[in-house]
């Protein structure tokens, strides 16, 4: 391999677990960018940096992939097969270079199999052997050198977390790295005519590159092949009758010994007796069938106790800063359409998105922790038996907690479900767990409809509410789940198995990189959404139909030019100007239809927005409460609590409202990004109908049953 060339490619292999991210944020830093892998919806990583020579202080710049998680090249869910693409297919435009391996010192035995897999493949390839710290705490000896032999390889000794060997593993990377003369797994002797053919029509480096084409001979559709060499191929393996799955199956028995023999050459175990780690310690009371529940639900108390606690100062100072700035916009530009769509469109929609930054930034601090301890997996585990009783299993709780942060990457999580039917219930049930999209939405009511105050001096109030409403949401898509359980047919059946990793401290650059990586991603994709639709409302709110909004209009005009002062004639006056608007019509189209709800044409305008994406009613409202108030510097929840209810003279966000107005956006699916999401993994529009259908009926009667028994 050469490394002159402008960009090296590299790809980071390994089994999940085994501090492949923590590698890749270490390496690239935040030079990242996420994409998609071509023509699937798994999520791609991919970074870039530069290596100097210590030596010549040359640079080299490098590109590298994170490979999604696997165990093997033998892949069994739709993101299992993206390393076996990239790594089989010389065409693939990810097709690397160089292949980082990342191997967990603590579980040789099953790191080694995919390792050896890899090496087999003939691509260069360094293997990082991560995790030495716990390696030596287990008084385990790993004799790199002999390992090397073994595999023909080089292998550095890393610590990720620490940062230790990592100079000397980049200063590897600039080696001319060759491949290994002999095969870990002796491949030809299987098929050699199958092998043979396969090499001259795809000029492969190895047997071994040839057996995974021929093992995966009818499902080459994304490989960058001709198609007549695709059916040249399949003919092949017919011809001479290749039993893929029995030679799996012996690669498998026959690779295993040889890793066993590795481990017992290079490996060394102390006969210290060791005393029972940490991780079984902790593990004693966090898994507990009682207490680990117990556990869990203190956790998640804690955590929204400090985002409603925490986030509430820069919460306030920028909802402050953005009233006052619109103010002092509105005084600085000229009067006319100009400051007005400023003001009233694009400043009140970016303040509704940056508002939000406090309190989106904690909740992923929180996942984000909670993941990088190793604590997920428990969680996974401990709801294994729960789950069950609804129709899902321990698998599908990632996806539910996840769900929490976004439903989109939350069901491209349920790929790991081998059970079809379970995954099917998985993707239809998580958008019912509260999202972060659904903060602000949570965040502005509750702080309408709650007052501030502590229960026996330390529990927030609203920070318990807003913990109800995440719970009403776990307890929603269980519900679910259990009806669905009954209609979705299937025979297979499912089984549980995963690996729990140790207890670490959190790596706080990995946090970091997380919480940089969601806030731009809010910023700047549900932001445009935001910003638009904000526009959108704000010529629909500022224009309008009919003789009777063009004298409301030169009415409002004319007491603007004469001097007349802010008066509750000339706010009635815009009052009634937005409502003969074309949001204004719009809403009262709605209006009949979610009245009984509490809901009035202003939020019914809002509903239809958030279809979009739910965080948009932020947007939405403040817009609408803007048009025709301009220059008041009184924030998007001031405006809203002095609204008044024209058929009963009180408030219009009552406790009512507000609570039948948080759950229809607990329960509505108003999330296009995630239908289209839902559609790509079930492959057609009948299940995302189903889901939009049976969660518009749940939001409706439930805010209507509220409503009524709380007015």
């Amino acid at each position: 391999m050469s490394v002159k060339k402008k960009h090296v490619k590299i790809s980071l292999v390994g089994n999940p677990n085994s501090g492949k991210s923590t590698l890749f944020n270490i390496l690239t830093g935040l030079n990242q960018k996420i994409a998609n892998f071509p023509g699937v919806t798994v999520e791609k990583k991919t970074g870039r940096c530069k290596i100097y020579n210590s030596a010549t202080g040359e640079p080299t710049n490098f590109e590298i992939t994170d490979l999604p998680g696997t165990y093997s090249l033998y892949p069994k869910s739709p993101d299992e097969r993206i390393p076996f693409q990239v790594l089989c297919d010389p065409g693939d435009e990810n097709h690397p270079d160089l292949v980082i391996l990342i191997a967990d010192g603590t579980n040789l035995k099953r790191s080694l199999f995919l390792a050896s897999q890899v090496i087999d493949l003939k691509i260069p390839a360094v293997l990082a052997l991560n995790m030495m710290d716990l390696v030596k705490e287990q008084g385990l000896d790993i004799t790199i050198k002999d390992l090397e032999l073994r595999l023909g390889v080089r292998v550095i000794p890393i610590n990720a977390r620490k940062g230790e060997g990592l100079e000397e593993l980049r200063q590897t990377l600039l080696l001319n790295l060759t491949v290994p003369d002999h095969d870990i797994f002796e491949t030809k002797d299987l098929a050699p005519k199958v092998f043979k053919g396969i090499r001259e029509q795809l000029n492969l480096r190895s047997d071994y590159a040839a057996l995974q084409i021929a093992h995966h001979a009818d499902s080459l559709e994304d490989f960058h092949i001709a198609s007549k060499q695709k059916e040249t191929i399949l003919e092949l393996t017919k011809l001479h009758l290749f039993e893929g799955i029995k030679i799996q199956s012996f690669e498998t028995l026959e690779r295993y010994k040889v890793i066993h023999e590795i481990i017992k050459d290079c490996t060394i175990q102390s006969q210290e007796i060791q005393k029972p780690s940490s991780t079984k310690r902790i593990d004693r009371i966090l898994m507990h069938r009682f207490w680990g529940y117990v556990c869990f639900l203190g956790i998640l108390f804690l955590m929204f106790q400090a985002i409603f606690s925490l986030a509430s100062f820069p919460m306030n100072f920028i909802d402050q800063t953005f009233a006052g700035f619109s103010e002092q916009v509105h005084n600085l530009l000229p009067k006319g359409v100009l400051n007005d769509l400023i003001v009233n469109g694009v400043l009140a929609g970016i303040g509704g998105i940056i508002i939000f930054i406090p309190q989106i930034a904690l909740l992923f601090t929180f996942i984000a922790i909670l993941e990088d301890t190793g604590y997920m997996a428990r969680v996974s585990f401990l709801m294994d038996k729960l789950m069950r009783k609804f129709g899902l299993n321990g698998r599908s709780v990632i996806p539910l907690i996840s769900g929490v942060a976004c439903a989109v990457p939350a069901i491209l999580s349920t790929r790991t479900i081998g059970s079809w039917k379970e995954r099917i219930i998985t993707i239809m049930v998580t958008p019912l767990m509260s999202c972060s999209a659904r903060l602000p939405v949570y965040t502005l009511l509750i702080a309408l409809i709650i007052p501030q105050k502590m229960l026996f001096g330390i529990f927030n109030l609203q920070g318990l509410v807003m913990m109800s409403l995440y719970l009403i949401g776990f307890l929603a898509a269980i519900g679910s789940a259990a009806f669905m359980h009954w209609f979705v047919k299937a025979k297979e059946k499912a089984y549980f198995i995963m690996e729990i990793p140790v207890y670490r401290m959190p790596r706080w650059s990995n946090i970091v990189y997380a919480i940089v990586e969601k806030i731009r991603i809010f910023l700047f994709d549900a932001g445009k959404v935001i910003i638009a639709i904000s526009i959108i409302l704000w010529f629909l709110s500022s224009r309008g139909p009919g003789e009777k909004y063009n004298t409301l209009n030169a009415q409002i005009d004319s007491m603007a030019v004469t001097g007349v002062p802010s008066t509750n004639l000339n706010y009635h006056l815009q009052a009634q100007r937005l409502e003969a608007s074309y949001a204004g019509k719009m809403g009262h189209i709605l209006e009949p239809v979610i009245k009984p709800l509490g809901f009035d044409w202003k939020i019914g305008i809002a509903l239809v927005t958030s279809f979009a994406a739910r965080e948009v009613f932020v947007g939405t409202m403040s817009t609408i409460y803007s048009v025709g108030q301009q220059g008041e510097s009184m924030t998007i929840r001031d405006k809203m609590q002095a609204e008044i209810n024209p058929e009963t003279g009180g408030p219009r966000y009552t406790p009512a409202v507000g609570w039948s107005l948080m759950l229809f956006y607990a329960f509505a699916m108003q999330c296009m990004s995630t239908m289209a999401v839902v559609r790509r993994e079930t492959g057609g529009w009948k299940w995302p109908i189903i889901q939009f259908s049976y969660m518009a009926v749940l939001a409706y009667v439930s805010s209507l049953i509220a409503f009524q028994l709380l007015k």
